[in-house]
């Protein structure tokens, strides 16, 4: 029994090309570092395949690299040999095994390529050399015959695709990467057939899709992703955008038009490739719109689209015809088959916060999620087996791990009582939330605590853990999740200056002056927050930090939005300064590398962000107990949410 009366569109089906779409809810093309020796690992098919099981319509692969020149990670999928097709096949049988469909998306990097796969500096070639200013690459200016030799590659990649089994292949166009490069007049300064006039740089594109075309056969539908708005200033604007997609009409043969936003190639048009939490819902869909009123075939728009109410008001207002919901999918693989059983309040929501799953992969690792760890992991946690030998957890701390330890352990049939010491669940997530652009996290409160209750844990508020309370209750396991507290170190004149902890600030139980120094230890959110918040309410900010840039330890596009309101808002700020005494007007820094003074005069308030430090308590009482104890999150050392509620499902599977 299906229930689609909420969602009509969402979940009705769509004709793309020869291809039948159950739904239009899309895994789009994105970055997984699940590859292994550059084919398709048991992992990257065991991800992709959760996906296809929960109900999406269609999964598009990674980026997957036409030529090995361009390749810098074994963790990336690669298509320039036939060594590949086995472990291509194996995923599309995977995700034709659950009913969804499969295209390949074919890409090359351009000017883009940070390195080569034994870790030297690229020697980077694009349409007529340049500079990557994201990346710093001065690139090489690429021969004919090179050109000739990429034309042909896409065209065997796609054939290999074919061959393993997929249902449709998409040209990346998008982001400031190679084919986007040619069609930029401002990057693309060729003279001969490939550059110069409107047509001239479309060849390159429109040579692939031929040679695509001749290799795959009539019936495959070949889709083009493209930025509509690369945002940059030597990027492709939104009417360049529109005359490259008439002229594809006009040719014939497209599919289907994804329409994304952003460059790789500027760090304030990058953010947009995966935008962060603050950033407008559905952020592509009025490109998307505008494409849509003049092109025959289907439209897709992405960007934001974590709700299915939002991509319902997408189709329904006809800005397009299907939906990306990347994230949507990473953070809940269900959730279309949620909505199919009208079980929409039980999805659990993407908050935006890119932390494990977008930057994970720019840090080299796997993708996962900050509420749902067992993406990524599917090999490990993907399917849930019920315990031979039900026990009694309980579990000290209601924030995202404990929850997490909770829906877990629960959910395998023991019987678990979660306590929290407070009237409120969520931990350091409900401070999280008060800062700016930071709202949108305390999602992840609701979303755990949903999945602990409906796992069938017992909760109690207003309940602090001690020793004996465990004795009474002899539990076989006991989860302490008792998170962290803010640190204050012991500085020369704290006694004399407005010295204040980041979360008095947030939580307003403080009065603070006109003239603020923030001293960041931890170059994370907060620092940021702190800054945006109090240049905002009027004060002039000063921001010290400890790391090469403010927000140096969190996700770049996150990071990178961030510096640019700070830059709006008139923030100094000041890096690599270690926070060293304090009096009645001044505070004192030491500069890390040349250990030389750095003083900040003319202070009324200091704003420590110096990190946390665990609360260790019950752990020390129970060093003698014979029971099995768990120490996670930040009781086990003060972290990230990531952490806490990966250790959490770590533990609620252990006992």
């Amino acid at each position: 029994m299906t229930d689609t009366a909420q969602y009509p569109h969402l979940l009705s089906p769509l004709q793309v090309g020869s291809v039948t779409l159950r739904n239009r809810i899309v895994s789009t093309g994105h970055g997984t570092r699940l590859a292994s020796g550059r084919i398709a690992s048991e992992a990257l098919i065991a991800y992709h395949e959760a996906r296809a099981k929960g109900g999406a319509g269609l999964i598009i692969t990674e980026a997957a690299m036409i030529d090995e020149e361009g390749v810098y990670s074994e963790s990336h999928l690669v298509v320039d040999t036939d060594k590949v097709i086995p472990s291509l096949a194996r995923l599309a049988d995977a995700v034709h095994a659950h009913g969804a469909k499969l295209f390949g998306q074919v890409f090359h990097l351009g000017l883009e390529q940070m390195s080569e796969l034994d870790g030297r500096r690229a020697a980077a070639l694009g349409p007529s050399g340049g500079m990557s200013e994201r990346y710093h690459v001065s690139g090489r200016v690429m021969p004919k015959a090179k050109i000739k030799q990429l034309i042909q590659k896409f065209g065997t990649a796609a054939a290999r695709m074919r061959t393993a089994g997929f249902d449709g292949i998409e040209v990346a166009a998008s982001h400031g990467y190679l084919i986007a490069q040619f069609l930029s007049p401002q990057i693309n300064q060729r003279t001969d057939e490939y550059g110069g006039s409107d047509e001239n740089r479309l060849r390159f594109l429109l040579e692939v899709l031929a040679e695509i075309r001749a290799q795959v056969g009539p019936d495959m539908p070949i889709g083009v992703r493209i930025s509509g708005d690369e945002l940059a200033s030597d990027g492709l604007t939104p009417d360049e955008v529109l005359g490259v997609c008439d002229r594809l009409e006009a040719q014939g043969g497209v599919a289907y038009f994804n329409v994304t936003s952003g460059s790789s190639r500027q760090a304030g048009s990058a953010i947009h490739i995966v935008p962060p939490m603050s950033t407008d819902m559905a952020l592509t869909a009025g490109y998307a719109a505008e494409i849509k009123k003049r092109v025959s075939a289907p439209v897709m728009a992405v960007g934001r689209i974590n709700h299915a109410g939002t991509a319902e008001d997408v189709l329904s207002s006809d800005q397009a015809d299907f939906c990306g919901m990347t994230r949507a999918l990473i953070t809940d693989p269900e959730f279309p088959n949620k909505l199919m059983a009208g079980q929409a309040n039980d999805v659990r929501v993407c908050i935006g916060c890119n932390q494990a799953c977008i930057d994970r992969m720019h840090r080299g690792y796997g993708v996962s999620c900050i509420q749902h760890p067992e993406t990524g992991r599917e090999l490990k946690f993907g399917t849930v087996t019920t315990a031979p030998q039900p026990k009694t957890v309980l579990i000290a701390g209601g924030g995202p791990g404990g929850l997490k330890a909770a829906a877990a352990a629960a959910a395998r049939g023991h019987k678990v009582t979660l306590y929290e010491a407070s009237g409120r669940l969520g931990g350091q997530a409900q401070i999280a939330q008060l800062l700016p652009r930071r709202a949108e996290f305390g999602g992840i409160i609701g979303n755990l605590e949903r999945e602990a209750r409906a796992a069938g844990a017992d909760i109690k508020l207003n309940t602090k853990v001690d020793r004996a309370m465990i004795e009474a209750a002899n539990p076989d396991a006991v989860i302490i999740a008792t998170g962290a507290k803010t640190f204050r170190p012991e500085l020369d004149g704290i006694d004399e200056a407005h010295v204040l902890d980041a979360w008095e600030v947030l939580e307003s139980r403080a009065n603070i002056g006109g003239r603020v120094v923030i001293a960041d230890w931890r170059c994370d959110w907060i620092g940021l927050g702190l800054a945006e918040k109090l240049a905002k309410d009027g004060c002039s900010v000063r921001l010290v930090s400890t790391g090469h840039v403010a927000g140096e330890m969190i996700p770049k596009y996150m990071r990178d939005l961030w510096l640019g309101e700070m830059h709006k808002l008139g923030v100094d700020l000041i890096p690599m300064a270690r926070l060293f005494g304090v009096d009645d007007d001044s505070v004192y820094f030491q500069h890390i590398a040349s250990h030389e003074p750095v003083i900040c005069e003319d202070v009324d308030t200091v704003v420590l962000a110096q990190g946390h430090r665990p609360v260790t308590q019950l752990e020390e009482s129970l060093s003698d107990w014979t029971g099995k104890v768990h120490v996670i999150g930040d009781a086990l050392a003060a972290r990230t949410a990531e952490e806490a509620v990966l250790e959490g499902l770590e533990a609620g599977a252990a006992p």
